[in-house]
């Protein structure tokens, strides 16, 4: 895992290729990503950067409960880093049997088969026996190169020189120190969503920590009451420690509501850390808060003494329900 986030950068000179992209059909009005845990993520992030584009994600299984008419004008893009995850499977099964139009993007496994068995335009990854959420450079400019913007793939392609892992790894450790004993509580504004879930899933699985996630100002009008410390409430609160991601492209309403969030939460005896999102450009603002948020879930496991890499949980959890 550390050696996946010290090479991170080098995933940015990836250069898919698309196969079978003779049989792409025109533009499309709406782009769906059907994706689960690592290989959906790439989407959220693209979404920052191009707010107005019509790019949506699937997280279930066959195809999302979309009139008839807006599947035909979509491209469907089943995505899943292994290509063997079930509910991306019947996601593209579906699709086939309808007659929509399909793509692919994986390293191997059923969803490429199927692709090559049935002309779907594919890009099949590089597998580097990296997890999927470590190979999020590589998942953003596959995805990227079927929206076919050449200005985000060349922003993506500039991260490869302006981005050094290494520069972040004390920051991450100490956040790691900070939070020991603590669950993260990771919040940031809607616009930056993707990169507060992020954070989350990386203390989940690299660190084997719960930790939680919510954006303004919706967390203003319901979570926040939550944390409003009682007599009787106190033991429950005990070991939240708040991560704020703020950016200073935020609305302004939005970034005093982080201000009075802060002041709120530390009279009531928490901790908040703060972290200002940095960065030439959108993305090279997400991927260096990601690299962060990297070296804090490793230092983490460090800390708690758990194995980064795997995620044994998830694969009991997959053998079982094929039972």
């Amino acid at each position: 895992m550390e050696e996946a986030v010290k090479d991170f950068a080098s995933q940015f000179r990836y250069e898919p290729v698309v196969q079978n992209g003779s049989n792409l059909e025109g533009k499309f009005k709406h782009i769906i990503v059907a994706g689960m845990g690592g290989s959906h993520l790439a989407t959220g992030i693209l979404k920052s950067r191009l707010p107005g584009v019509e790019l949506y994600v699937h997280r279930s299984y066959d195809l999302p409960p979309y009139e008839e008419s807006f599947l035909k004008d979509s491209l469907l893009i089943a995505s899943s880093y292994s290509g063997n995850t079930e509910e991306v499977i019947s996601f593209l099964d579906e699709g086939i049997a309808r007659g929509y139009q399909m793509a692919v993007i994986a390293t191997g496994g059923v969803l490429i088969d199927k692709a090559k068995e049935f002309n779907i335009p594919y890009i099949q990854m590089q597998d580097v026996g990296i997890q999927p959420r470590s190979a999020l450079g590589y998942s953003t400019i596959a995805l990227a190169t079927f929206l076919g913007n050449k200005e985000i793939l060349a922003e993506l392609k500039e991260l490869a020189e302006s981005l050094d892992p290494m520069e972040f790894e004390q920051e991450g450790k100490s956040i790691a120190e900070n939070l020991e004993g603590k669950v993260p509580v990771i919040y940031t504004s809607l616009n930056n969503l993707p990169v507060a879930y992020n954070w989350k899933i990386k203390f989940n699985e690299t660190a084997k920590i719960p930790a939680f996630y919510n954006v303004f100002p919706e967390l203003n009008h319901n979570e926040m009451a939550g944390f409003d410390i009682t007599e009787t409430t106190k033991d429950l609160t005990a070991h939240f420690r708040f991560v704020l991601l703020k950016d200073r492209e935020d609305h302004k309403r939005i970034q005093r509501r982080m201000e009075v969030v802060e002041k709120l939460l530390e009279e009531r005896g928490y901790e908040v850390l703060t972290l200002e999102l940095e960065g030439a450009n959108v993305l090279e603002k997400i991927f260096k808060s990601l690299l962060i948020a990297d070296w804090a879930a490793l230092y983490t496991s460090t800390i708690y003494g758990t194995e980064p890499e795997q995620v044994p949980m998830i694969e009991e959890f997959k053998k079982l329900i094929k039972e």
